[in-house]
């Protein structure tokens, strides 16, 4: 029977697509090379382990919304879901390398844009969870199908700056935060009873005011 091993060697910012996408290069090794690999449709749950490294203090506040205070940190530091992704490998024998895209947000109301945007430096310590199915010729020639278990998976630890260098490339003069239409109503009221030019004018008169009210 077939046997696979996979490994997370690296990743890059995809710099044309049309939003935001990450590329783990994976390599694929066929444990069994005599047993030749006719295609793969693989697919990868890609998590994020936060209790794999350390933080330092402007990072746990950074990352306080989404994990609370650092105190409570112990309790709160599970792996979550970053993305899914699933491919197609042509046939190889004894291993091959296939680029695995992992696409990526700026919405701050999703936990991994929180947890990317909250680091600084270093690294996010990820895991990819794989499975689906791989067609094989038996040693007599004769086509099979086994589905990829799900204990295989691979750790890899992604530079902190690969996300920060995507996120400059699509958005690179700011960002942008979703809002209800009842909430992007009053502030498009707020925004001509003042006569203000930009939605950036209008956010810092709110925080000029909101600044003088507590010093008050």
């Amino acid at each position: 029977m077939v046997d696979l091993r996979f490994d997370v060697e690296g990743v890059e910012a995809e710099s044309f697509s049309a939003s935001p996408l990450l590329l783990f290069s994976l390599r694929i090794v066929n444990v069994v090379p005599r047993l030749r690999v006719q295609n793969i449709l693989l697919t990868c749950q890609i998590r994020i382990e936060p209790a794999c490294r350390s933080y330092s203090d402007d990072e746990k506040e950074r990352l306080v919304e989404l994990f609370g205070e650092p105190d409570r940190w112990g309790q709160t530091l599970h792996s979550f879901l970053w993305a899914n992704s699933s491919v197609s490998i042509p046939g190889f024998e004894r291993e091959t390398r296939i680029r695995l895209p992992a696409p990526c947000t700026r919405d701050f109301s999703i936990a991994s844009a929180k947890y990317f945007y909250g680091l600084r430096d270093g690294t996010a310590p990820l895991n990819f969870l794989f499975s689906g199915a791989v067609f094989y010729r038996d040693d007599s020639g004769a086509l099979q199908i086994a589905q990829i278990p799900w204990s295989q998976e691979a750790p890899f630890r992604m530079p902190a700056t690969v996300w920060q260098e995507l996120m400059k490339i699509h958005y690179p003069d700011g960002d942008w935060i979703r809002l209800g239409h009842e909430t992007f109503e009053r502030l498009y009221r707020y925004k001509r009873r003042k006569a203000l030019l930009t939605w950036e004018d209008v956010l810092e008169d709110l925080l000029e005011t909101t600044t003088k009210d507590r010093a008050q």
